[in-house]
Formats: C-alpha cells, sequence, structure tokens
C-alpha cells in the first residue's frame, strides 16, 4: 500500500511539474509551431509515462514498432485492458496520438488538460449530435497527418479477454481513410486495478502490421474490418 500511495504521489508531481512546459507549448502551437510543439508535447508526455513504468516495476516487452508508419494520418486500434494501457502506449508508441475519451474526463485536475494538450477529443455519449461533431474533428486530424488511438470494446475488459467491438467503433479510421494499426496488449490490468494496489508485474505490447484503408472498398470497411482487426489482435493475445 505504501509503494501505491508513493506512486500516486509521484505521478501526481510530474503531472503538474510538467504541466507549464505543456501549456507553453501549446501557445506556441496556436502561434503557428504546430508539427515542433505536437512532438514536443508527446516527449514530455512519454518521459512521464516511461518514469511511471519504471517506478510501478513494470516490465514491458514491445514488438512490432516497425510496423507505425513514421509518416502520415495513422489510427491506432487497441484492445482495452486498464488504465494502464495509455501509459504504456504513450511510453512505447513512438508517435504522437490522441485519443477519445468521455467527456466527464474533461474535468479530471490537470489530467483532463493533459488529455487534451496531447490531442484527445472529449465525447458526449448522449448526444449524437456532439459525439459526431467530435468524430469528425478526430477524422480531421488524421487527414492533416496526426494519430488518433481507438479501443473498439468500449470499455476496459479487466482480464475477461477481448470483449466484442462495439458497433461504428471503427468510424473514425474508415471515414478518415486512415491507415490501421491494430495493437495487442496483455498485462496491464495486472499493474493496479487487479489487486487495488501497484504491483510489480509483466506487460506485453505488439503493434501488428498495418492495414490501409484507402485500397479497401465500402462494404470490406463495414464489418468485414472490424472482424479482421478482431481476429488479429485475439490471435496476436493467444501467442502473448
Amino acid at each position: 500500500m505504501i509503494k501505491t500511495i508513493l506512486i500516486f504521489f509521484f505521478v501526481v508531481l510530474c503531472v503538474i511539474f510538467l504541466f507549464p512546459f505543456a501549456v507553453t507549448s501549446m501557445i506556441l502551437y496556436f502561434l503557428g509551431f504546430r508539427k515542433a510543439m505536437t512532438v514536443v508535447i508527446y516527449r514530455l508526455a512519454q518521459i512521464w509515462a516511461r518514469i511511471t513504468v519504471k517506478f510501478a516495476e513494470v516490465k514491458v516487452t514491445v514488438t512490432g514498432r516497425e510496423n507505425i508508419p513514421k509518416k502520415g494520418g495513422i489510427c491506432l486500434v487497441s484492445n482495452h485492458c486498464g488504465f494502464f494501457d495509455i501509459v504504456l502506449l504513450l511510453a512505447y508508441c513512438g508517435r504522437p496520438f490522441g485519443f477519445v475519451a468521455k467527456k466527464e474526463l474533461a474535468w479530471l485536475p490537470l489530467f483532463g488538460a493533459w488529455i487534451y494538450l496531447l490531442g484527445g477529443l472529449f465525447i458526449d455519449r448522449k448526444s449524437v449530435k456532439k459525439a459526431i461533431r467530435t468524430i469528425n474533428k478526430g477524422v480531421k486530424r488524421i487527414k492533416k497527418g496526426g494519430g488518433m488511438l481507438i479501443f473498439p470494446e468500449g470499455t476496459r475488459s479487466k482480464g475477461r479477454g477481448l470483449l466484442p467491438f462495439h458497433a461504428g467503433s471503427l468510424k473514425l479510421a474508415t471515414q478518415s481513410d486512415a491507415v490501421i494499426v491494430p495493437v495487442a496488449i496483455e498485462g496491464s490490468y495486472e499493474v493496479f486495478e487487479k489487486t487495488r494496489r501497484v504491483s510489480k508485474c509483466f506487460a506485453s505490447i505488439a503493434f501488428c502490421p498495418p492495414i490501409d484503408t484507402k485500397t479497401l472498398s465500402p462494404e470490406e470497411k463495414k464489418q468485414a474490418l472490424a472482424d479482421r482487426i478482431y481476429n488479429v489482435i485475439s490471435g496476436q493475445l493467444e501467442q502473448m
């Protein structure tokens, strides 16, 4: 329990310490230094994430990073084991990315601001119109060469294995003609949520071969694409 409390305070202090640097970078971003500041903000988050992983004593195995395109719009499509998934991906993806979060997270002190600074989008699931506007923002970001992360299960699996994908969960990727990189994560649930204490454990991340949605027909972009990605992630999890 003492370790959990110490790591919690460490994470909060890091977020507070790095926040002014991130805000300065965001101001420069809006002044025209967009490409450079996007990388700077991501690198700050990556430093925080890697230190957090080390302090939590999580030994991470990463494979397939060569499958992540270095340029152009991408969409990471990952299974969602637990809260630590975001930390692991920030630490080891190597490319800036934002992600869609429920609107309630926008009000979390500092953490909500960090989600925004990283390019995160807050979605109102109770309003179809607002949700569509949020998705459209993500589509524009990918078309401009940015990266977005999707958890198509819609919720954390909490050790229950890969859950069914929600209908329409890949719209962000298909509407932007993004290159999809399926991602399989194993072990992140063991870090904290399983015992409600930070535990020393092993975790694995596998970035699978990319799928270029531009080459797919409209029919393939529907259920066939979701099934294909599901099978890729499921197969990789079995190997892990």
